[in-house]
């Protein structure tokens, strides 16, 4: 896992994004802020989970299906499975240590 500070890598209106091997946060002193790199470091468990790619597919399609039925992309976003997975538990600092494999899909 790599931490890259870039705001030209991340859509506006978000701090960090996951590109397996790399974490990318927006502003330097997110690199130091251990709940967000912990929720990043979330997504990397699942994508290396789903073998990247697959990931991916899945994010967007159910975001696609979130966006349907809640009528609002920024809803949709925070809905998906792995978003709310991360969310959830990105103040657990140790969640990844007890964390279970495929553990997003209790969050379907």
């Amino acid at each position: 896992m790599f931490v890259i500070v870039s705001r030209y890598l991340i859509p506006k209106g978000f701090r960090g994004i996951t590109l397996f091997p790399f974490i990318v946060v927006s502003e330097y002193d997110l690199k130091q802020n251990s709940v967000i790199i912990n929720h990043e470091k979330i997504h990397i468990q699942q994508q290396i989970e789903l073998l990247i790619l697959p990931f991916f597919l899945w994010c967007g399609v159910e975001f696609l299906i979130k966006w349907i039925v809640y009528k609002d992309k920024n809803l949709a976003y925070r809905n998906i499975s792995f978003e709310k997975e991360a969310y959830a538990n990105e103040i657990e600092l140790t969640y990844l240590k007890q964390r279970h494999f495929w553990s997003f899909l209790k969050f379907i």
